[in-house]
């Protein structure tokens, strides 16, 4: 065989010990890879269309909060929604209603409950107590006369009349303060008889210098004489003045409070009769426009008469805050109940934010009952 003519693998002739005329394959080639199956995860960019993610957000804001008792269970997709929008309003108006009136009662009362005593007890206590010091001064000029005069007993009288007009006030001075009264109403006794004993020594005498010494001292005795316990007695009136007519922290922070439930109330009534209006045609619902009329005057009038009240308990501790002389002090009582006058009527319109409030509640039921029980809801 001519080596020439060898055929030579893959060009059409036969392999070393292959059968003669039996054809060489080329060697087998692994089969392609299948394909991958199509996954049912496609990419968010595949599933999402433009405009999903604002419609979902759209749907859950229009939809009331599902755990809020009493709202019913969330109604199917395209199902009506009016009925759990009812309850839902209904029961936001109910809350309001009544947080409006308990928050607007407290705020009125902290102002209010002061005025009245101011009025009755704690002013007049500091004015008898002026004309309680303002006599014993002049009982005192009148002591120290050459001859006795009829002007010491009635300053004197004048003087115990005072304190126990004082003593009317059941809070003066504290615990102690009814104690240290009577305290200086023995006092006042004892300098009134030295006085008198010294008056009746011919002038000039030894004993009756002895007399009016030992009376001078009963009354101005630093620390317990009788005109320092009464400066005493009226500085703490003083701070009880303070205290009541002092608009402080907690009642900025209560009537704050209540100025934000009241717009949140008529922002509630305003949005209901929006809903209303659009779902069932009605252009108006009376109760909910005489709920929103009767909070919004209400908060008005309440808010009035508090101005009126506070600016005369102002105008009273600014008058209250200093001694007055002698002359002044029937001027200031004069305008001290000028200042407080209709108080005690205001006081007692306190009552009316009860009613009120309940009359109140009672529209915004109405206001929506009707429609509540034309769909047949109840609360679950």
């Amino acid at each position: 065989m001519n080596p020439g003519n060898a055929a030579t693998p893959g060009a059409g002739g036969t392999a070393p010990g292959a059968p003669t005329g039996s054809p060489v394959h080329p060697p087998p080639q692994p089969p392609p890879a299948a394909p991958h199956p199509p996954s049912s995860r496609q990419p968010r960019s595949d599933r999402r269309t433009p405009g999903r993610r604002a419609h979902r957000l759209a749907r859950l804001v229009s939809r009331p909060v599902p755990c809020l008792p009493g709202t019913g269970s969330r109604p199917a997709d395209g199902g009506s929604t009016t009925a759990r929008d009812l309850a839902l309003r209904h029961r936001l108006l109910l809350a309001l209603s009544a947080l409006l009136t308990l928050s607007l009662f407290v705020s009125y009362q902290g102002v209010h409950d002061d005025a009245d005593p101011l009025r009755t007890s704690t002013a007049p206590a500091v004015l008898s107590l002026d004309t309680a010091l303002y006599a014993l001064g002049q009982a005192q000029r009148a002591a120290a006369q050459p001859a006795p005069t009829s002007d010491f007993q009635k300053q004197i009288s004048v003087a115990v009349q005072s304190l126990a007009a004082a003593a009317a006030d059941d809070d003066l001075g504290g615990p102690g303060g009814r104690q240290a009264l009577q305290t200086v109403a023995g006092l006042i006794t004892v300098y009134a008889v030295k006085v008198q004993q010294s008056q009746l020594q011919p002038d000039g005498s030894v004993l009756r210098e002895a007399y009016l010494s030992y009376a001078t001292s009963v009354l101005t005795e630093q620390g317990a004489g009788i005109q320092d316990r009464l400066k005493a007695l009226q500085r703490q009136e003083r701070a009880a003045v303070h205290r009541q007519t002092s608009f402080g922290p907690l009642l900025w922070l209560a009537w704050s409070v209540t100025l934000l439930l009241a717009l949140a109330l008529t922002a509630a009534l305003l949005e209901t009769q929006r809903f209303l209006r659009r779902r069932f045609r009605r252009r108006y619902n009376r109760q909910l426009i005489a709920a929103g009329l009767l909070s919004l005057a209400g908060v008005a009038v309440t808010v009035l008469f508090t101005v009126w009240t506070q600016a005369g308990m102002t105008d009273t501790r600014t008058l209250l805050d200093r001694p007055l002389p002698g002359r002044l002090i029937p001027d200031a009582g004069r305008h001290t109940a000028s200042y407080l006058s209709g108080t005690g009527f205001r006081a007692a319109a306190a009552v009316w934010i009860l009613i009120g409030g309940a009359l109140l509640m009672a529209l915004a039921e109405t206001g929506l009952r009707r429609h509540i029980n034309d769909y047949r809801f109840r609360p679950r």
